[in-house]
């Protein structure tokens, strides 16, 4: 599993994120297998942003992927 295999399944949810005037940009993969993302547009400080990595974002990406043992928002 890499930053760019996540990547490419990732780009499929994006339209979602940018429907709302939001997106994400993943930074990184932890040796802990936590992915690191930053919110950007309308997603950066919104009360469901926690939601919408928890539910949306992790959820979808740990059935392709899973070994990864969660998605955090960084800054």
């Amino acid at each position: 599993m890499t930053l760019e295999d996540i990547g490419v399944v990732f780009e499929s949810i994006r339209p979602a994120l940018q429907a709302d005037g939001g997106d994400a940009e993943l930074v990184e993969i932890t040796p802990d297998n936590i992915l690191l993302i930053r919110l950007r547009g309308n997603c950066q400080g919104c009360v469901y942003s926690t939601m919408t990595v928890k539910m949306g974002i992790e959820r979808y990406l740990t059935q392709y992927f899973p070994e990864l043992s969660s998605v955090e928002i960084i800054e």
